[in-house]
């Protein structure tokens, strides 16, 4: 059987992946710059700036990989709700309860994420090796692919670029690319607040940009902040009494009093690969695919792609079959782009001040939350069902 795989990148989706194929029978390598040691991550007390809201697909995916008991352990945050306003007055709110579920999804720190998974390493083979240059090479040939670097090769009959959207690997590849970059930034600020756990997510759209309530486990939660890249640099220069000034002034909802803890400015970008597959190299994540923010499906597409994939290989003799992976093209690369279009029509049908634009969307929000199954469906589909 030809099983033998090496994964470029062991991030959230280069984690997932490893484990998945694993568990299939695969034997992987993952290849990574900043080899993570689980249990210290899993124990630190800091908490992670960057968050991601993890759906119910998402969150099945690492139940199976074994991931979740480790994030319970840690430090997880489940939410019920999930609202979207310009005006208070017409909102669309979405509720566990309008689909029967206890939770939409979970809050959860990127690092807790990746560490959850690293941790199941050892159990499933799964052998890791620092590299700390980029590669050089990829060769080709009907049997295999080599990938080189200054000081060493590896061989596999399958190889999965999961390094990220700068990818290296889609570069030697001579995959292009479509996208561009957004005329904003975003700024995520954790802080910590005098309040109770919070539930409910929100995300309220302005002229200037969206912002967004992600409540964190308790006491902490993530702002989110978009505005031009200047004002944002301006922003990250303040001091922490001046951003909270600056906070209570444009988030109004905040529950309690709080304090800033972190801030980062992250600019915006969408990219997808003009392909996901080439012969025996396939793009997982991010290398295939990144995704305006607005709602934080970035990693749970790239989970869908981890799923998606494993099904494709399931079973077969050659894991780096060209038709295999070109039918897990077919499969995500039209609901990735379909994502990242609605992603876009929202961002740009909110982010102005045009007087006609403003009352049909408000008139189009007040209606959406009244659709019955329509909302449902909307509802399922944002779980990753």
């Amino acid at each position: 059987m030809k099983n033998k795989i090496v994964i470029v990148g062991g991030g959230m989706v280069g984690a997932a992946a490893a484990l998945k194929l694993a568990q299939q029978g695969a034997q992987v390598t993952v290849l990574e710059q900043h080899p993570l040691d689980a249990q210290a991550v899993l124990g630190d007390p800091q908490v992670d700036i960057r968050v991601s809201a993890i759906n119910r697909f998402s969150e099945a995916l690492l139940d199976q990989l074994g991931a979740m008991p480790l994030l319970k352990a840690a430090r997880v945050a489940p939410y019920y709700q999930l609202e979207a306003y310009e005006q208070p007055n017409n909102s669309l709110l979405f509720d566990a309860a309008d689909v029967s579920q206890t939770h939409l999804g979970h809050l959860i720190e990127n690092k807790l994420i990746q560490a959850s998974l690293w941790a199941q390493f050892a159990e499933h083979g799964i052998e890791v090796e620092a590299v700390n240059t980029l590669p050089t090479l990829i060769e080709q040939n009907l049997d295999s692919i080599s990938l080189h670097y200054a000081d060493k090769s590896y061989q596999a009959d399958l190889l999965i670029a999961a390094d990220g959207g700068r990818s290296p690997l889609r570069t030697l590849a001579n995959i292009g690319v479509t996208g561009w970059q957004y005329q904003q930034s975003c700024m995520g600020v954790l802080i910590k607040l005098d309040a109770p756990q919070q539930y409910k997510t929100w995300q309220q759209f302005k002229p200037s940009g969206p912002i967004a309530f992600l409540p964190m486990r308790a006491p902490y939660a993530n702002l989110i902040w978009y505005q031009d890249a200047q004002t944002l640099a301006d922003m990250s220069g303040l001091s922490d009494e001046q951003l909270k000034a600056q906070i209570l002034e444009h988030f109004f909802e905040l529950p309690g009093d709080f304090t800033v803890e972190q801030k980062a400015v992250f600019p915006l970008a969408r990219q997808h690969a003009n392909q996901y597959s080439q012969g025996r190299l396939v793009l997982l994540g991010d290398a295939a695919h990144t995704i305006n923010p607005l709602a934080g499906q970035g990693v749970n597409l790239g989970f869908k792609d981890v799923a998606a994939l494993a099904e494709c290989l399931e079973g077969l003799d050659d894991l780096g079959d060209s038709k295999a992976l070109k039918h897990y093209e077919r499969k995500r690369r039209t609901d990735n782009l379909a994502m990242m279009s609605m992603m876009d029509a929202c961002y740009f049908g909110f982010s102005n001040d045009i007087t006609p634009l403003k009352l049909i969307r408000n008139g189009v929000l007040k209606v959406a939350n009244q659709a019955g199954p329509l909302k449902r469906k909307v509802l399922e589909h944002a779980m990753g069902w």
